[in-house]
């Protein structure tokens, strides 16, 4: 008896866990779906022309960040949610090693040319330093938690590369949860003034990170008492 019910639990975990792992990445997708649009529009806007006003004239001024900055986070946040799927990174696929490879060059330039429009793009007039401050941290801190994770990997720290890598992501969907921390602003505040609206934007990338640690350290929970 204790023998079959040892078989049955065997055989039912396997389908659970690849059940669970598939709708990490689709809810992922999903959270960058609108800033995928707006992305769009945005390139649209530069090809076609339109109409240059005080809020887009620095990106028709110089388009090349924007343009690379949007191609880039698009890139990463589709593929980058196909690599939380376990069995795409499990012994002997592929999968997660090539596009693993692709994407840190594709990190790296999301967070660099952040940084860049951050630094060098003209201030719109009553920007809140502190909203400043922000890209600037998160920013950063998504270009070194990719590079600590791709180093992590050469020394073969898998855990330490996951966790990393995970963080690296949560920063960069950060568009998407501040589309939802903004609708709450704006059912507290109404419209919500700079200081704010930079608030507002650093609990997206907050919250991105809190949850990236509880998944972090779910897993490695997970893992201690497999072991």
């Amino acid at each position: 008896m204790k023998a079959i019910i040892q078989n049955t639990s065997q055989i039912k975990a396997p389908a659970r866990k690849t059940q669970i792992s598939w709708w990490v990445p689709v809810g992922l997708i999903f959270l960058s779906i609108i800033p995928l649009i707006f992305g769009a529009l945005r390139l649209n806007e530069l090809a076609s022309g339109a109409e240059i006003t005080p809020d887009n004239a620095r990106f028709f001024a110089s388009p090349s960040p924007v343009v690379i900055h949007i191609i880039a986070s698009a890139v990463y946040a589709l593929l980058g949610a196909l690599q939380f799927v376990g069995r795409l990174w499990q012994r002997g696929s592929k999968w997660h090693r090539w596009v693993g490879r692709f994407l840190v060059p594709v990190g790296l330039l999301v967070g660099l040319s952040g940084v860049w429009m951050t630094v060098f793009y003209p201030r719109p007039e009553g920007a809140s330093n502190l909203l400043y401050a922000f890209r600037l941290l998160f920013g950063t801190g998504m270009v070194l938690s990719i590079i600590i994770g791709y180093l992590a990997i050469l020394r073969k720290d898998v855990d330490q590369h996951l966790a990393w890598m995970t963080r690296a992501y949560a920063i960069g969907l950060g568009a998407g949860t501040q589309v939802f921390t903004g609708m709450v602003g704006a059912l507290i505040f109404g419209t919500p003034n700079e200081f704010q609206n930079a608030l507002l934007n650093g609990a997206a990338w907050v919250i991105n990170l809190a949850v990236a640690e509880w998944s972090i350290r779910k897993g490695s929970t997970r893992q201690t008492r497999t072991a």
